[in-house]
C-alpha cells in the first residue's frame, strides 16, 4: 500500500473513531444542534477521505496492472514444467505464440489440456483451474457476486429453479380421532437461464507477448475479469429479466414508498418501514440481513437522524487491507453497490434482505479467441476476446424490499 493510502486510511479512522465517540458519549440522550452538526461534519470528511481513497487505489491498480515484470526472478532457475499445471503450461503456450510458430509437441499439449471450440478460428475452451479462478476473481466487481449465493453447471442449457414460500404457513391443533388437515407445499420455478457475456476484444502488442518477464495470463484474466465482472454486477442488480439476468431490484418487491415530495430524499422513517417490511421469519432465522445502496444513497443515508436526533449510521473502522468492520445503518450492515439506482423519481435506490437468497448460475466453460489475421499484425499487435455464460434470479422474493422514491 502507498504511503498515501496508508494516511488516507488512517485518516479516516481517526475519524470514524471520533464519531463513534460521539455516539457513544450522547448515548440516549436528545442531540443538541451542536452535536448534529458536529457529526455531519465528521461524516462528510469520511464521505471525502472514501473518494480520496477510492481515487488513489484506483491508481495503485492501474500502475500494477501495467507493469507485468516477474517480481520472483528465481522461478526462471526452475524448469517451466515442474511450476505449472499442464493446463497452465498450455494457455501460456497459446497465448504467448503465433499458431503458425507453436511446435506440434506444443499444440498436442494445447489440444489435449484446452477442448477446441472452433478451431479455425483459433478458438478453445479455458482449462477449468484457470476458468474457476477468473470466476472467483469476478467477485472483487460488486456486492452481487459477493454476497449472492453460486450454482455452477455444466453447460448453460435452460434451467427452472424451484421456489417455495412457506412464510405464511402454520400447523394446526388437532382433536382425538379427527384427521389432520392436508396442507401440501405449494412449489413454483424462475428461470435461471445463463445468457452470453463478451470482454470484447482485447489487443495485446507482439513484443509484450514476447517478453517472457510478463504474466500474459494474468493480464488476459484481469482483463476479462474487469470487463466481464462490471456488466456481470450491474446486470445481475438491475437487469430486466428480458434477455438478460433478472437483477436483485427488479425481481424484488417494494418494501416501502416514499411520500410525495420525496423523489431524491429518504427519511428514518422509510428505513425502519423498509427493514419491518421483511417478514420475522428472516429475522429470525439468523439470515444475513443488510442494506444494498450505492455510495450516492449512502450519502444521504448518513445524515439520516432519528426522533431524538441521533444518527442512525454508525462508521465503520478501517483495520487494513486483513480485516474491515463494516458500516452500520440502523444496526445493520451497508454493503455498497454502485449498480443500485440513484435517488430519483421512482427509483428503487435502496434494497435491505437477505442478498445470499440471490442465484448466480454460471455455465463452466469460458472460450477465447485469439485473432492473428492482418487487421491486428499489420499493427504489431494480437486480439484476444473471451465469452463466459452466466445468469442470475431471485427465487424468494420475499426475501429482499426496495425503498422507492416518490413519483412528484
Amino acid at each position: 500500500m502507498s504511503n498515501t493510502l496508508k494516511a488516507l486510511r488512517e485518516q479516516k479512522q481517526e475519524k470514524s473513531r471520533l464519531a463513534n465517540k460521539l455516539l457513544a458519549d450522547n448515548g440516549d440522550k436528545i442531540w443538541s444542534k451542536e452535536s448534529q452538526a458536529e457529526f455531519d461534519g465528521l461524516a462528510d470528511d469520511i464521505t471525502r477521505i472514501d473518494a480520496q481513497i477510492d481515487a488513489h487505489q484506483k491508481m495503485v491498480d492501474d500502475t500494477a496492472l501495467n507493469n507485468f515484470a516477474d517480481a520472483d526472478k528465481h522461478r526462471a532457475e526452475k524448469p517451466a514444467k515442474a511450476q505449472v499445471s499442464d493446463g497452465v503450461r498450455a494457455m501460456n503456450i497459446l497465448l504467448r505464440n503465433q499458431t503458425r510458430n507453436i511446435s506440434v509437441e506444443d499444440m498436442q499439449l494445447i489440444q489435449n489440456t484446452m477442448s477446441t471450440t472452433t478451431g479455425s478460428e483459433g478458438g478453445y475452451t479455458v482449462p477449468s483451474e484457470i476458468a474457476s479462478t477468473v470466476i472467483e476473481t469476478l467477485k472483487d466487481f460488486g456486492a452481487m457476486r459477493r454476497n449472492a449465493t453460486k450454482l455452477v453447471t455444466s453447460d448453460g442449457r435452460p434451467l427452472s429453479y424451484p421456489t417455495s414460500d412457506g412464510t405464511a404457513e402454520e400447523g394446526e391443533i388437532v382433536a382425538e380421532n379427527t384427521s389432520a388437515t392436508d396442507a401440501d407445499i405449494v412449489f413454483g420455478t424462475v428461470g435461471l437461464n445463463c445468457f452470453k457475456f463478451g470482454s470484447k476484444v482485447i489487443t495485446i502488442p507482439i513484443e509484450l507477448l514476447q517478453d517472457t518477464n510478463v504474466d500474459v495470463l494474468s493480464l488476459i484474466n484481469t482483463r476479462v475479469r474487469d470487463r466481464i465482472g462490471r456488466i456481470q454486477n450491474r446486470l445481475f442488480t438491475v437487469g430486466t429479466g428480458t434477455g438478460q439476468p433478472n437483477g436483485i431490484v427488479t425481481a424484488s418487491t417494494v418494501g416501502k414508498t416514499g411520500t410525495t415530495g420525496q423523489t431524491v430524499t429518504v427519511t428514518y422513517d422509510d428505513l425502519v418501514d423498509l427493514v419491518d417490511s421483511i417478514d420475522i421469519a428472516y429475522h429470525e432465522a439468523g439470515s444475513a440481513l443488510k442494506f444494498m445502496l450505492s455510495q450516492t444513497s449512502r450519502r444521504v443515508a448518513r445524515k439520516i437522524k432519528d426522533t431524538a436526533g441521533r444518527p442512525i449510521w454508525t462508521p465503520s473502522y478501517d483495520l487494513g487491507m486483513s480485516a474491515r468492520t463494516p458500516d452500520l445503518l440502523l444496526g445493520y450492515e451497508l454493503e455498497i453497490n454502485n449498480n443500485m439506482p440513484a435517488p430519483g423519481a421512482n427509483n428503487k435506490s435502496i434494497g435491505f434482505g437477505d442478498i445470499s437468497k440471490y442465484i448466480i448460475r454460471d455455465a463452466m466453460d469460458i472460450s477465447l479467441f485469439k485473432f492473428e489475421d492482418s487487421a491486428f499484425i499489420k499493427k504489431g499487435q494480437i486480439g484476444f476476446l473471451a465469452w463466459a455464460r452466466s445468469g442470475g434470479n431471485m427465487p424468494d422474493a420475499n426475501a429482499f424490499k426496495v425503498y422507492q422514491h416518490s413519483a412528484t
